[in-house]
């Protein structure tokens, strides 16, 4: 969409609000909103915001991160291609953004800018990224003990379709209204949680796709239904968590092959995919610092609970961190991809893919071979199958992680220099906080957020 067609369609649309959102560091979305009479000026001048906004960590504390202080500005300027009309809300519509500086050149605090390099060098190695988030969340009703899971139901079943559907039947109407094709939704394992899968797009909009996506869950959840929606990780202390399962594929400069399919092969998957996977294994204990960001991340990362809690890959093995999804019949080479478990809804996803396309191709370069596949759930294997497999913990801890991603040059290089130094202090000063105030108030701060 070019910047007049989306005016045409604020007026068309009698829209008298428009919010240029983005999503900051901590992967919180965030923005401000525009009234139409400005709109004109507005899509292109940007709307002022502080450096230090992005330095706001998940729990909404302020810290000192020299470049992000509260002095000077930076603009926020909406992509045209991403607006859509909000259907929970009256005459109001939203567009993702980038964060500049004033004189329109590319600020090193936009994490959406982050993606965008990540994708520039995949472009020059003649790769194109495709990918889609399925995500996981809770429905939930406020009670005087606190929140408490709405309408439960068999895992899969159509009585707990049913008993969901006046919500989620909504959701996914006001998904398709904006634009988001929808391939289909489940009532999942945990008492009142739901599943929508939306289809794959290129890298950028599959970004731009997942923050419509949680805003669409939780506004209409809020707005319509008086309920309560969370994609946090680990909304409940007992139940199951939720993830943000990443799958992709790469493909052909020309959008024509896929690279990751080898028809000769009887798994499918071709050399260039393995050497992608090993890439990603070799750089996933600094990864999961990006794809499991928060404190409660580390309370979902647990064995036997399909979130890929060890450095592991596997043909449509659920446990491991890196699943090769089987292609369908009759179109194997459009179908297979990758998923990565290890990815939930508390990250920012312009970090989630650029750190997975640093990673992968990485490997790609450097002609890595993957140890074998694991084919039963890596906890349970054996010591020799452990070891042919190269099974590894991953870090147990939001620390471990950040250390980790501090010390992996190449992830650590790929976010930028006032980037990363955000990231490892806002997550730190997060991580400070639960200690001193506990993980469950942690858990229940990270449930209204996301």
């Amino acid at each position: 969409m070019e910047i007049g067609d989306a005016l045409a369609a604020a007026a068309e649309g009698e829209t008298r609000l428009i919010r240029f959102l983005y999503c900051d560091p901590a992967g919180v979305i965030r923005g401000k909103t525009v009234h139409g009479s400005q709109l004109q000026s507005k899509i292109t001048e940007g709307v002022g915001l502080t450096r230090a906004q992005n330095a706001v960590n998940l729990f909404e504390d302020l810290i000192y991160v020299d470049g992000m202080e509260p002095v000077g500005e930076v603009r926020i300027i909406p992509d045209p291609n991403t607006y859509s009309e909000l259907p929970w809300l009256d005459h109001t519509s939203s567009m993702l953004s980038d964060l500049r500086e004033q004189d329109g050149s590319e600020w090193a605090g936009c994490t959406r800018s982050v993606l965008k390099r990540a994708l520039a060098r995949a472009n020059e190695q003649g790769v194109k990224v495709m990918a889609a988030f399925e995500s996981e969340f809770y429905l939930a009703e406020q009670t005087p003990d606190g929140p408490k899971p709405w309408r439960n139901g068999p895992v899969y079943s159509s009585s707990g379709m049913d008993r969901a559907s006046e919500v989620v039947d909504v959701m996914v109407d006001n998904l398709v209204a904006q634009g988001v094709v929808v391939e289909q939704a489940i009532n999942e394992y945990g008492p009142g949680q739901q599943e929508i899968s939306i289809k794959y797009t290129d890298a950028l909009a599959a970004a731009d796709q997942h923050l419509k996506f949680r805003d669409t869950i939780r506004g209409t959840a809020e707005v319509q239904f008086g309920l309560l929606a969370s994609l946090a990780p680990k909304p409940f202390s007992e139940g199951i968590g939720s993830g943000a399962h990443l799958h992709f594929s790469l493909w052909s400069a020309d959008g024509k092959t896929n690279l990751l399919y080898n028809e000769n092969d009887p798994t499918r998957l071709s050399q260039f995919g393995l050497s992608f996977v090993a890439g990603v294994l070799d750089h996933l204990p600094a990864l999961v610092a990006l794809t499991c960001p928060s404190v409660v991340s580390f309370h979902r990362l647990q064995p036997h609970s399909w979130a890929g809690s060890t450095i592991s890959w596997g043909y449509d093995n659920r446990e491991c961190a890196v699943r090769v999804a089987s292609p369908f019949a009759g179109r194997e080479m459009n179908s297979i991809n990758l998923e990565l478990k290890t990815c939930d809804g508390s990250a920012n996803p312009y970090f989630a893919l650029a750190g997975l396309i640093t990673a992968g191709l990485d490997g790609v370069t450097r002609g890595l071979v993957p140890p074998a596949p694991a084919e039963h759930d890596p906890t349970l294997l054996s010591a020799e199958a452990a070891r042919a497999s190269d099974i590894r913990p991953l870090p147990a801890t939001q620390l471990a992680a950040l250390r980790a991603l501090e010390d992996d040059p190449l992830i650590a290089d790929s976010l930028g220099d006032l980037m990363l130094r955000c990231v490892l202090a806002t997550r730190r000063a997060e991580n400070a906080k639960a200690e001193e105030k506990g993980q469950e108030w942690a858990r229940l701060a990270t449930f209204s957020t996301f």
